[in-house]
């Protein structure tokens, strides 16, 4: 921890025509603390920002705020971006951090962070990262960790004042973290300063750009001083006879520049300069002194050794150690002590005091800084970084410190050199600065790295480039691949990567072949059950694939021989269950693979292998009528992605999925939620990946299910649904959901036509599992109104691909889209079939419309009493679930029906109640209904209702039952 208190040589000026921005000022504080003219108000806080030109009087403004801010028994959270550390990762964000953790041992950090402990300590410089955990967090999880350790300080040591200064040389991580978390400043009552040139802002920081003009206000622009104001500090500085016209004429020398007529003044006094008219000639020389040439000019009038040692700091930038700034310029302590008096009194540099109680230098303004370190011959600027990396390595600060030194160097083949870009490369890894890591990395590859590691540094390189750039990822691990020097076990991580990043660039049926070239060279056989497990898991995502069930014959009968030994054969195992699924294969054959794929374990944050595997075997579960162990599934994914900091595109899948299975449970208020959370993590990811498809999909099917046609339609509007599909397989399928969506609007010919071509799709790859996508059911009923006998035939067939599957929520949604098809009397046979299968399941909302359906079809068929019990319960069953279009038809129909409808009477919670948890038990030992309801003392159809209740609240059916009670 390098970072500075308080200034100890500054020398103060009045704030001379700051009054408007010193009013803005405490009018913030005030609002900060909770004060006014009027008494106590709500504490409030927000953003204030201040531009302007270099010396212009922001660093003085700002100064003038921490000021007030302490008077007012504010937390100052204080940081300034450097020039020459702006390539530094979390530079800012450790200033404004690490004050606040100073004092404490590691074990009270860790006590205070908590679970972000191992996320954002690495990035805050807190504890040293950890260069060889298998696992690093991305980007977003870093940011929203900072996010709880600001929010817990603002929190714990309100009002809390967090100042930037020279925010346009900040380091991109923390300008990311920062722009972003400015929008909860108001709601946190905190209060957010920023000062920056604005003509510097680096064209790739557009937040920033947003942020200085946050909410269309225009930052407070600094002015330059007018003539009164410079000849207040001109004769302050050199006496009050300093006469009009040589005061206009220092005002028109510096522009009204506060830094520059301050230094101008002040280098008069030191020259005894009389301030009259006949002095303008040397106050001109003067002024060249200030800045520029004429600094460098006075520098190199104090002697060689102070020009190294003023070199040697501004190559090493701000609040470094006056022992490495003297070890860089090679000069011994006693030359280093007396350069930097020299250099003092000649206000080129100051002395501050970090919190180690450490001596260091600081330029006395970043214009100073600046012109020195342009001044430096570019080979001896290039030498003394070099030298600065050394140091730094040397003084035990570490790789990353010495990196933005390597980064200057020329290319030299210097194995030390690779060796230090490819640790900074990994412990920027681990501090969820990937950007960072590219940058070392595709450093150390040009140095270039001796022939035995290049393989190896085009693989690092290839790895971190994989989530930003994948298209350069895939050419760099091409290369690689074709390195002579590559050992086997390198050969074969290079493969699973340039897969990966094949298959996220859309060439699946590359990333297979790829797979299969390589599997026929391996030597081992466990190498090649790996290599052909990866490619079974990328073709299945194939929607090109030339022969889906081919690959899925083969698929099983590798799955036979195999016994779950190994992780590759789990996940072969976890595939062969998926695609049974997807295929329509009996239920019992799914389950009985995802279970010998779970036996043994399997991580959700292995890189290698990936998260795919546990995602769809969880989805398999849901889909067999066991959504309560697919939720306990994505629940531990939620845990280790959390844990890791992976807070970007795999959390999104997992919060879309878990929502997936509250939307089949019919929880769909719940559903919505998780799903809308895992869209609002995708979109912050990038548009058109993966997740984003998962998440639009499911949420226009959750809409669609409450009732909501018109916000489902505004959702598909603002991501294009159908203007086109994915290269990929995605659940549930685009294309069906949007024709769903057109059916629901009532547009019956668009929606048979991509129904159809859904179907086509699907069907030619095998996949006939109703469950997995319900096409047929939905093209059933948009051929109602055109082609009876049509619709009747396509529900006749997805009945019986339900039946093939064999689970109830299957069968009992089949069942009642086929009842829609036929006449009224069958059609009350077949619901009641329906309603008698999906009380089997956990599917509420499907219960609740089958439910509503039997009882319009009894009130039809004349039978009121039988049509109120059903209409009644699928009205609570309805509102129960969230599906609030479907509660206000049962509703409606029971009016209709001359009914009045009672009060609902709903349960929100998911205990058992005495009664359910006796069925419960009887049925877990495998007892019919019928027994049950004997031992019960009860009926047939009480038992039903009450085991109804259970699957719903338990997530699981009758198959999954004593697992769900714990027998």
């Amino acid at each position: 921890m390098s970072h500075v208190t308080e200034p100890q040589g500054w020398a103060t000026q009045p704030l001379l025509e700051r009054e408007s921005e010193i009013r803005a000022i405490h009018r913030a504080v005030d609002e900060l603390c909770g004060t006014s003219e009027n008494g106590p108000t709500a504490r409030r806080g927000g953003v204030l920002t201040f531009a302007g030109s270099g010396g212009i009087g922001k660093t003085t403004l700002l100064g003038e705020a921490r000021r007030h801010a302490a008077e007012r028994s504010c937390t100052v959270l204080f940081a300034r971006g450097g020039e020459q550390e702006k390539q530094v990762p979390f530079h800012v964000m450790r200033q404004l951090i690490q004050p606040a953790f100073a004092a404490m041992s590691e074990d009270e950090r860790r006590d205070v962070l908590g679970t972000w402990y191992g996320i954002v300590a690495p990035a805050l410089g807190l504890t040293a990262a950890a260069p060889e955990s298998p696992t690093a967090p991305d980007p977003q999880g870093v940011r929203d960790g900072l996010d709880w350790v600001v929010t817990h300080l603002t929190v714990r040591s309100a009002p809390v004042v967090l100042i930037l200064d020279d925010a346009h040389w900040a380091d991109a991580e923390s300008l990311a973290w920062l722009t972003a978390f400015a929008a909860r400043a108001e709601e946190l009552a905190m209060l957010i300063m920023v000062a920056c040139r604005p003509d510097e802002i680096p064209a790739g920081a557009g937040a920033l750009r947003a942020l200085m003009s946050r909410q269309g206000t225009r930052p407070h622009e600094l002015a330059p001083l007018t003539t009164t104001a410079v000849a207040r500090i001109v004769r302050d500085a050199l006496g009050q006879s300093a006469d009009d016209v040589f005061c206009r004429e220092c005002w028109a020398i510096t522009g009204g520049n506060p830094f520059e007529v301050v230094e101008l003044a002040m280098k008069g006094r030191d020259r005894e300069l009389k301030p009259h008219q006949d002095s303008i000639p040397e106050l001109r020389d003067l002024a060249s002194a200030v800045k520029g040439s004429g600094l460098i000019d006075r520098l190199e009038q104090l002697g060689p050794s102070i020009v190294r040692l003023a070199w040697a700091a501004a190559v090493l930038g701000t609040a470094v150690p006056t022992g490495i700034v003297g070890s860089v310029a090679a000069l011994g302590e006693a030359q280093v002590s007396d350069a930097i008096g020299k250099l003092r009194s000649a206000r080129i540099l100051t002395v501050l005091t970090s919190l180690r109680r450490k001596e260091v230098v600081e330029f006395f303004h970043p214009l100073v800084a600046t012109a020195v370190y342009r001044s430096i011959p570019p080979g001896v600027r290039v030498a003394m970084h070099g030298m600065a990396a050394q140091a730094l390595v040397d003084d035990g600060q570490g790789a990353a410190a010495a990196a933005r030194h390597l980064l200057e160097m020329h290319p030299d083949g210097d194995p030390w050199v690779v060796q230090q870009l490819r640790q900074a490369a990994r412990e920027s890894f681990s501090a969820g600065a990937p950007d960072a890591a590219r940058r070392y990395l595709a450093r150390a590859l040009r140095e270039p790295p001796e022939a035995e590691n290049r393989a190896e540094v085009l693989f690092e390189l290839g790895s971190a480039n994989l989530l930003h750039d994948p298209a350069t990822t895939i050419n760099q691990l091409r290369a690689a691949l074709e390195e002579p020097k590559a050992d086997q076990g390198l050969r074969e991580a290079i493969t699973y990567r340039l897969a990966q990043a094949l298959a996220h660039t859309g060439q699946l049926g590359d990333a297979a072949g790829l797979l299969q070239e390589e599997a026929k060279q391996a030597t081992n056989s466990r190498t090649r059950l790996r290599m052909q497990a990866e490619q079974f898991k990328w073709n299945s995502v194939r929607v090109d694939e030339e022969n889906s069930p081919a690959r899925s014959r083969l698929l099983a009968q590798f799955a036979k021989r195999l016994t779950g030994r190994g992780l590759a054969e789990r996940h072969i195992l976890g595939l062969r269950a998926w695609d049974a699924a997807m295929r329509g294969e009996p239920a019992t054959t799914a389950l009985g693979y995802a279970e010998q794929a779970l036996d043994g374990g399997m991580s959700w944050t292995d890189q290698d292998f990936g998260f795919e595997v546990p995602s769809v075997i969880a989805v398999t579960l849901m889909y067999c009528d066991q959504p309560g162990r697919a939720e306990d599934l994505f629940n531990t994914g939620i845990i280790e992605f959390e844990a890791k900091g992976w807070r970007g595109a795999h959390l999104s899948f997992v919060y879309t999925l878990l929502g997936y299975v509250r939307y089949r449970r019919g929880r769909l208020a719940e559903a919505e939620d998780f799903v809308r959370n895992g869209l609002q993590i995708a979109d912050r990811v990038g548009q058109g990946i993966p997740a984003q498809w998962y998440a639009i999909g499911t949420l226009i099917e959750t809409l669609l299910a409450r009732g909501s046609t018109q916000e489902a339609q505004r959702v598909a509007d603002m991501y294009k649904l159908g203007e086109g599909f994915p290269a990929a397989v995605v659940y549930p399928d685009p294309q069906a959901v949007w024709g769903k969506l057109l059916l629901a609007q009532g547009r019956v010919d668009e929606a048979m036509r991509e129904l159809t071509a859904a179907g086509r799709r699907l069907d030619l790859r095998g996949t006939r599992n109703p469950s997995w996508s319900p096409w047929q059911l939905d093209l059933a009923l948009a051929q109602v109104s055109r082609a009876p006998e049509q619709a009747r035939a396509t529900a006749a067939e997805a009945v019986a691909r339900a039946k093939a599957f064999g689970t109830s929520s299957a069968i009992g949604h089949a069942l009642r889209v086929s009842a829609a098809t036929t006449d009224p009397a069958h059609a009350a046979v077949l619901l009641q079939e329906a309603v008698t299968h999906l009380e089997q399941s956990p599917a509420a909302c499907e219960l609740a419309h089958a439910l509503v359906d039997h009882g319009t079809a009894l009130h039809t068929l004349g039978d009121p009493h039988r049509a109120a019990q059903q209409l009644y319960r699928g009205m609570e069953t309805a509102a129960a679930c969230g599906a609030d279009g479907l509660a206000r038809r049962a509703r409606s129909q029971l009016v209709s029906a001359g009914l009045r409808p009672r009060r609902l009477h709903t349960s929100e919670q998911d205990s058992l109640t005495v009664s359910e948890s006796t069925a419960a038990g009887h049925a877990a030992l495998g007892l019919d209904n019928t027994a049950i309801a004997a031992k019960m003392h009860s009926d047939p159809q009480t038992v039903s209702e009450l085991l109804s209740a259970v699957f719903t609240k338990l997530g699981t059916d009758r198959l999954g039952l004593r697992r769900a009670l714990g027998i």
